[in-house]
């Protein structure tokens, strides 16, 4: 087994801190300096991977302990940190929140822990001097299991400030790896549902995190940070493959590679890397489109699937589309298989805010003012082309649209939450619903999805 690659989890006390600026650019700035930095992001978060992605060269990937387990955390991390130099893994929310009544389940603590990582905490020092200190202090000290090697003081308003603060944090024993002033030019625009991703604004998202680079390069002490993380403990676990994982074929050793298309472009950014090469492992030829761009699916497409992302902020364009429309509304008459999550079911419905849609499902959607957000257990509901009747996945819905369904529809998923209810659409070869899942803790539905292609 060869050696894990040096990583850090860069965390924070709270959602807001910084923590995706300071892993950003400090995966950029390794990057700068030659090495290979290995990029991944605790949680389900789509958007922020999308930064680390600009910032390394490489996928960005997530480490979901609840979607996924905890047993899959070290060897997904080992799979997408093959030929790296060094790893760097953004937290979630605050370092100790995990999934709500769960304990540390699926926390950034809990993450480092499975990795056996060194934690950099970034702490927003804009309203405090010596306070900082008791911070970090009952961080610290909060769970002996996790290891808090250094602290990123950001927001840092002046040479005053940071020396009160320098001195307040000399008697926690913790050192300062580094100190970030105020510097709005790296801040990043927000809508409804976070960060705009990349797609939506790669210059000027090249500018930001080049800027976070520089911020971060010329701020914190890179050899340390970089000598913290070669810190690491082993890791008694081998990569995950996505070969490997898979169920055997229904029959033997076929030769058919049919033609999965998967929605990408700035309308369809919310995905898994592990997806696609699930997939490809199960013996489908993936083919990328884009729903703004092209008007016709990718030649021989036998199966399609439709991720989530912002088919909200495009509807205009995705309705004025009409070829693509009228091509996956052919496909899915057709019976071909269909998998679609979140945006990919908006864009089947009749409609979206009044815009013509797909018209695959009687059901027209729309936006509110209301976030429904929360991981989720699920059991399918009836037999589809992605699951079998009865089987358990684990998913997280985020979303601010709600879909009206039409008389006689069939749900997908049963969620088992403070209300049980049922959810999505298993309609001939097409199932779509809210749910976001994480196709590395149910191989199955992958090897499933391809055989219906075939």
């Amino acid at each position: 087994m060869s050696a894990p690659v040096p990583r850090l989890v860069v965390a924070a006390p709270a959602s807001g801190s910084g923590k995706t600026t300071v892993a950003t650019g400090l995966m950029a700035a390794f990057a700068a300096r030659g090495l290979a930095v290995s990029p991944h992001k605790v949680g389900p978060d789509y958007i922020d991977p999308g930064y680390h992605a600009l910032a390394t060269g490489r996928p960005g990937r997530n480490l979901d302990a609840y979607l996924c387990g905890p047993d899959l955390v070290g060897p997904l991390f080992r799979h997408g940190s093959r030929g790296c130099d060094i790893a760097v893994v953004e937290g979630v929310m605050g370092l100790y929140d995990g999934v709500s009544g769960q304990g540390e389940l699926a926390s950034t603590a809990h993450v480092a822990k499975l990795l056996r990582a060194p934690v950099v905490l970034v702490v927003d020092a804009s309203s405090q001097s010596r306070s900082v200190a008791a911070l970090v202090h009952g961080f610290v000290s909060w769970d002996p299991g996790v290891r808090v090697g250094g602290v990123i003081l950001n927001k840092v308003a002046s040479d005053r400030h940071e020396a009160l603060l320098r001195d307040a944090m000399e008697s926690v024993g913790v050192p300062v790896l580094g100190v970030l002033r105020r510097a709005p030019q790296v801040d990043t625009p927000s809508r409804h549902l976070g960060l705009v991703p990349v797609a939506e604004r790669r210059a000027s998202a090249v500018e930001a995190v080049a800027a976070m680079a520089a911020q971060v390069a010329a701020g914190c002490d890179l050899a340390a940070l970089e000598a913290l993380a070669r810190g690491a403990g082993a890791l008694d676990c081998e990569a995950w493959d996505p070969a490997s994982v898979l169920p055997s074929p229904s029959v033997s050793a076929p030769t058919d590679r049919p033609v999965v298309a998967v929605a990408g472009g700035p309308a369809f950014t919310f995905s898994y890397a592990e997806h696609a090469e699930l997939l490809a492992a199960a013996g489908a030829e993936v083919a990328v489109f884009d729903p703004l761009r092209d008007d016709a699916l990718p030649e021989g497409t036998r199966g399609l699937v439709l991720g989530g992302g912002f088919p909200e902020v495009y509807a205009a364009e995705l309705s004025a589309n009409e070829p693509l429309r009228k091509a996956v509304a052919d496909l899915a008459a057709g019976g071909a298989p269909v998998a679609a999550e979140c945006g990919g079911l908006l864009y089947l419905c009749r409609e979206l805010d009044g815009l013509p849609m797909c018209g695959v499902l009687e059901a027209a959607g729309r936006m509110t003012g209301r976030l429904t957000l929360g991981y989720r257990d699920a059991v399918a509901v009836r037999d589809s082309a992605l699951a079998a009747a009865g089987t358990r996945m684990r998913g997280h819905e985020f979303h601010r649209t709600v879909v009206e369904p039409g008389a006689g529809a069939s749900p997908a998923w049963g969620l088992r939450t403070s209300e049980p209810r049922v959810e999505g659409f298993v309609q001939d070869g097409v199932h779509a619903s809210y749910l976001h899942t994480h196709w590395a803790g149910g191989p199955g539905v992958a090897r499933r999805f391809v055989e219906r292609c075939r």
